[in-house]
């Protein structure tokens, strides 16, 4: 098989497992829970979330974690728009269903940003507060599902999306002593 054929065919089951997961027989409530938790992986949160741990945590060993979180979005943000760019995938919205729950704020899906920002923060609380690991990657796994589920991403937008935040947020650890 050619390198085009096997990429024509992984962009084929991406789209026929899309379709699979996206669809209007979902119930109402996992809707309103996906929407939930898109909104939870929403830019904004972070940064207040940064600013009010940051203010308010007294504890020496957690004080570096909002500049390790800045750090791993500061890597993260350029790789995201130039893959955003160069990929230039069309949204799953756009031509292949017209019902998508949300309307996205850019025409392009690959890779997902809300995937990639919710792994980099799960890898870099999972590395200061380990004991809720768990939890942390539950909810980045949830937000990137979400955005199937709303219509807005394929399955290989969150996988690519969750590799790249996960990527940062594992440099962003292991620089961030060295600066």
């Amino acid at each position: 098989m050619t390198h085009s054929r096997a990429l024509k065919r992984v962009a084929q089951l991406d789209q026929q497992l899309f379709l699979t997961l996206f669809n209007g027989k979902l119930p109402w409530w996992l809707k309103v829970t996906a929407l939930c938790l898109s909104k939870s992986g929403n830019g904004g949160l972070y940064l207040a979330g940064g600013l009010l741990f940051w203010w308010f945590n007294h504890n020496e060993h957690l004080q570096l974690l909002p500049s390790t979180l800045l750090l791993g979005f500061l890597m993260e943000r350029p790789i995201y728009f130039f893959a955003k760019k160069r990929f230039a995938r069309i949204r799953p919205c756009d031509y292949l269903v017209t019902t998508a729950l949300i309307v996205p704020s850019d025409k392009f899906s690959l890779p997902s940003g809300h995937s990639a920002a919710a792994f980099l923060v799960a890898i870099i609380l999972a590395a200061y507060v380990p004991a809720y690991s768990v939890l942390w990657f539950s909810w980045a796994a949830s937000v990137a599902c979400s955005r199937v589920i709303l219509g807005v991403h394929f399955p290989a937008d969150i996988i690519i999306g969750s590799i790249i935040g996960s990527t940062c947020g594992l440099c962003a650890l292991l620089l961030l002593p060295t600066l």
